[in-house]
């Protein structure tokens, strides 16, 4: 049977068309105004991701401390937590040393003030700083801090406290409720009864509520020798998970109130749950991924110490004169900042006067660290540290000691083979070359890794550069 065509026939037989096309293309483009909308809206959520991780890196590495002090070593804030042995990789917080005797108090000032007392440091050094939730130091305790090393009580303040503050204290006021205080108990020498004395000095310190200062409640002492502190940030959602509930934990600094916005894009609100959906864990997965990776690389980037050479110092002059707060009335560097609490913890208040540590990240080629090869430092005869120095090892992607390591560290408290005019060659690598086991540092084999050289009672020879730290050298 034959189809008949009339001119009207054709007309709505194109005009139908015209309007079927004309229908789908308007579709498809309102489906790609949708789709365009979408991806900018998960480009962004992706941006103020990374963004907030910069911003709120200090804080996170605090909160990771924070709860190994509640969870692993199981105590309660006033409570005192220390290390009756030099650490081993079990102590898990950034580039710590494994040459003194750690303790680590965690501060919190929501019921009021609390009280820090110091003892003379008698028959052994201890010193330290006390750094808000932003790892800001607040004041420094021993010889460079407000008690000169002759003991005393610090009174630590909530923010915004009014009050009368009592004499016969050391006032110090944060701008968080929480915080935390690392000190280091130094012996004379590694002697048994020197390194008693030094642990006896730790055993008189003491931490209490002000309202208490009449009649102080007996101290809790946690000795953590031997047994896990996991206290270093993740790099995944739990990140996130922790900036959200320092958040709603801490007041709203001044200067922070646009990072509250940029914030609310990856539903972290101030007084609300975090409960991101599936959507934005994948983000957020993916930008910690990026910004993990840009500390790593702002730390392999900075200022050599010597001219031509790979030492750097971990921090610049503009964090020192910031007491690094990384904030003026011209700056805010949270790029260095979220890099520099990435790789440390527990800055000084005044920097300089007990240490000084250079960063080595490249050998003297100029190329990443690797677990994998093997490695030698020279060490000259002299070196101008009036305690004593110390190489230390840790894992680049966490900035911790390399977990189950055997040997973390050699120092110059050490049995340490020698050469004729007095220096001292390290070794890293997998296994210890045969014979050098005492000069010897463990790396992974699937770890870039880096390293602190620390001078304790650092002398001017180092500032002047009379005596100069050679680059790590890969040995073939």
């Amino acid at each position: 049977m034959k189809t008949k065509f009339n001119f009207k026939t054709v007309i709505v037989l194109l005009l139908g068309t015209s309007l079927f096309a004309f229908s789908s293309c308007f579709n498809k483009n309102q489906c790609d105004r949708k789709t365009d909308t979408a991806t900018q809206q998960q480009d962004k959520v992706y941006s103020r991701a990374v963004e907030s991780a910069i911003w709120g890196m200090p804080i996170v590495a605090f909160d990771a401390m924070r709860q190994a002090f509640l969870r692993d070593a199981g105590a309660k804030y006033n409570d005192i937590v220390y290390w009756s042995k030099q650490a081993d990789w079990k102590f898990q917080i950034t580039t710590p040393n494994a040459s003194s005797w750690y303790v680590y108090i965690a501060i919190n000032t929501k019921n009021g003030p609390v009280v820090l007392d110091i003892p003379p440091a008698d028959g052994a050094g201890l010193f330290g700083s006390m750094n808000d939730a932003w790892q800001i130091p607040q004041a420094d305790v021993g010889p460079t801090g407000l008690d000169q090393g002759k003991g005393g009580k610090y009174l630590l303040l909530p923010p915004d406290y009014k009050e009368t503050v009592p004499a016969g204290y050391f006032p110090v006021q944060f701008d968080t409720y929480n915080g935390y205080s690392i000190l280091r108990a130094i012996p004379v020498t590694t002697s048994p009864e020197d390194v008693a004395k030094a642990l006896d000095l730790v055993k008189k310190a003491r931490m209490y509520p002000l309202a208490q200062a009449s009649n102080p409640p007996q101290q809790s002492y946690i000795d953590m020798a031997g047994k896990l502190f996991d206290g270093v940030a993740r790099f995944d959602v739990s990140f996130y998970e922790s900036l959200a509930r320092m958040v709603n934990e801490e007041p709203v600094i001044c200067r922070d109130l646009v990072a509250m916005e940029m914030l609310r894009f990856i539903s972290i609100e101030k007084g609300k749950p975090f409960n991101p959906d599936a959507a934005t864990k994948e983000i957020l997965t993916k930008a910690i991924e990026e910004a993990h990776q840009g500390f790593i690389q702002t730390n392999q980037q900075l200022k050599p110490f010597y001219e031509g050479e790979q030492w750097s110092i971990p921090v610049d002059e503009f964090a020192h004169a910031s007491g690094f707060t990384f904030f003026n009335n011209e700056k805010y560097a949270l790029d260095e900042r979220a890099a520099f609490f990435f790789l440390g913890c527990a800055p000084p208040k005044k920097p300089g006067g007990a240490s000084f540590y250079l960063l080595g990240e490249k050998d003297a080629s100029g190329t990443i660290l690797q677990g994998s090869k093997n490695y030698k430092l020279h060490v000259p005869a002299n070196v101008p540290a009036k305690q004593f120095w110390a190489a230390t090892v840790y894992d680049q992607l966490e900035a911790n000691f390399i977990r189950e390591s055997p040997k973390v560290e050699v120092n110059s408290y050490q049995n340490l083979q020698k050469n004729a005019d007095g220096s001292v060659d390290v070794y890293f690598g997998t296994k210890a070359p045969a014979g050098k086991e005492s000069n010897w540092v463990y790396t992974a084999p699937d770890k870039a890794w880096v390293m602190l050289f620390r001078f304790y009672g650092p002398q001017p020879e180092i500032m002047s550069k009379t005596w100069k730290l050679p680059d790590i050298e890969e040995v073939k």
